[in-house]
């Protein structure tokens, strides 16, 4: 029985069932584990073949965002390291918790049935492999002979599942998994990982609670809480309870139809409050274009409130508490009743605002929709729409610089995706796979741009669809630039040169490719959209063969410019 075999169980052991796996010389012993357990009836992991590094961590994302469960990536050394490293650092900012192994360059020449025996053990060999995800991770190791394969991999699964959740790195050196005599790992007792974690204590929910009272016009700003069912519930309980408005930061953490949900925080909003709760928010509002008022209270609870891993950001708070946000939420809600609040003169006027300005929002959507169902190039606002209107409610939805969410509704916890808090492109089709493989019964859509597209390695993506049977729909919302470049000059520099020329340097993506060509080399259906009249049929056509069992991409001609 070797360590490998031994790592293999260690996992199982930690509720790792999936292992999203790019081999390569490195994996003699992780394969060889493979058969036998098939051989013994060994419980392991599933693995799973991902052609390239960026598709498997985007897998785990996926795959944590719409089970819950935590997800192993394996890569090759230091090569597979560093392919890994951009999707590492989406998952640190978006604290979504992927258990990284790779293996190591052996470090003997001789003497060993794992010693080197190709070129490339001596060039791949590296002072410090874990110094390149260091920076990004919440513990790195290197499993070292002797020791105990279990202890390590809890000690790791541990970690990434307490709050707030993250990555973690171990180092696997070939000749150690090569190693014999390992005993096999005890299952753990209780299968739970992660420390528990706690709630404000009661006189912080007293001071908050009393501090919303007093309050004339409070607002919640609600950010990655990871909503369920019961946080639904909470939030939009408290919020309509008290007629408090509540504005995304990240996460969709009410149902779209709730109505005391604003949308996006806007300049009106942060002037309008005179008290704003944020709930795990690592980016509440952009101090560039508003920030709250000077009076303004700040109260910030969250698992990590200060973003300690970020390593500047001057966000204030009055006070602030590290917590599970859903609890608190739960918790100020009782509280709150306690205090008999619930219809006041001022709730009154609130709720009359709150109505007035939301009925000015869906007004302008509407209006912005009606202008956009024929423009030419396709407006995405009127992909978003057309699409709102037939996908299943409970689909799961990846947004990588795709659609304006305004025009989408989710009205089920846990349907949007949200992520790219680190802004490292290429997640979107990964991601889409994951949550596949972990809902496979849920319709799967993801929204990309084409820069973004092209950062997905979409043949490798496209290849672990075919091969794993994920069908998805994935959009390509194609106007031939990078968007976000271009908005960023002229957001700089709105009066400068670059806003009177006709072209933009590093901005234009032309000639533009047939991304639906590249769906088809791996046997999935693509199609080019570019007639808005289209789009409403061309959509249901391709959520149809979705759900009979065949991915399709759609490459849609858009407007250069248009998000929302």
């Amino acid at each position: 029985f070797t360590v490998g075999q031994a790592y293999l169980g260690a996992l199982a052991d930690c509720g790792v069932d999936v292992v999203f796996a790019n081999a390569g010389t490195d994996f003699a012993p992780i394969i060889e584990g493979l058969v036998r357990a098939g051989d013994t009836g060994q419980r392991v992991p599933r693995f799973v073949t991902v052609p390239h590094e960026n598709v498997a961590v985007a897998m785990a994302q996926g795959y944590y965002k719409a089970s819950g469960r935590m997800a192993g990536v394996m890569v090759h050394v230091t090569v597979g390291t560093a392919n890994a490293l951009c999707g590492i650092m989406n998952a640190s900012r978006d604290r979504v918790p992927v258990l990284l192994a790779a293996g190591r360059t052996p470090v003997t020449e001789k003497g060993d049935i794992g010693s080197r025996n190709v070129p490339i053990h001596w060039g791949q060999e590296s002072f410090d492999q874990g110094g390149i995800v260091r920076e990004y991770v919440k513990w790195d190791y290197e499993l070292r002979s002797g020791q105990p394969v279990g202890d390590v991999v809890r000690r790791a699964a541990d970690i990434a599942m307490s709050e707030p959740r993250g990555p973690v790195y171990l180092t696997l050196p070939r000749e150690v998994l090569g190693e014999g005599g390992a005993p096999p790992v005890p299952p753990r007792a209780d299968g739970i990982m992660g420390t528990a974690t706690g709630v404000p204590s009661p006189e912080t929910v007293d001071r908050i609670a009393d501090a919303i009272a007093r309050a004339e016009r409070p607002l919640i700003i609600a950010g990655n809480m990871r909503p369920t069912v019961a946080s639904f519930e909470a939030l939009g309980g408290l919020a309509a309870d008290h007629a408090i408005p509540v504005c995304q930061a990240l996460d969709h953490n009410l149902p779209s139809s709730h109505p005391m949900l604003m949308g996006g925080v806007t300049p009106a909003i942060l002037d309008y409050a005179d008290l704003i709760l944020v709930l795990d928010a690592i980016v509440p509002w952009m101090p560039r274009v508003a920030e709250p008022k000077p009076d303004c209270t700040i109260i910030r609870l969250g698992t990590d409130p200060l973003n300690s891993r970020i390593p500047f950001e001057g966000f204030r708070s009055d006070l602030s508490a590290t917590c599970d946000p859903r609890a608190a939420v739960a918790m100020l809600r009782e509280a709150l009743a306690a205090r008999g609040v619930k219809e006041t003169p001022a709730v009154a006027k609130r709720r009359k605002w709150i109505a007035e300005t939301k009925a000015a929002g869906a007004e302008r959507r509407r209006a912005l929709i009606e202008e956009a169902k024929t423009a030419s190039p396709i407006h995405p606002a009127w992909v978003a729409h057309c699409l709102d209107k037939i996908k299943k409610p409970d689909a799961l939805y990846v947004n990588e610089l795709g659609l304006p969410l305004d025009h989408l509704s989710f009205e089920h916890a846990g349907t949007l995706l949200p992520g790219g808090g680190a802004g490292g492109l290429g997640t979107g089709l990964g991601e889409a796979l994951g949550a596949k493989l972990a809902k496979p019964d849920r319709q799967v859509i993801a929204a990309v741009g084409d820069g973004s597209y092209m950062f997905n390695v979409p043949t490798a993506a496209h290849f672990v669809g075919q091969a794993e049977n994920l069908p998805t729909l994935t959009l390509v919302m194609n106007n031939s630039e990078w968007y976000a470049v271009r908005r960023a000059t002229m957001a700089m520099y709105p009066d400068g040169r670059a806003a009177k020329a006709n072209t933009l340097p590093l901005v234009e993506l032309n000639p533009s490719p047939a991304f639906e060509k590249t769906i088809e080399a791996c046997g999935g259906r693509g199609e080019r959209l570019d007639d808005p009249a289209k789009v409403p049929e061309t959509l249901e056509r391709a959520l149809a063969d979705v759900d009979g069992g065949q991915s399709v991409l759609l490459n849609v001609i858009c407007r250069a410019g248009a998000r929302g």
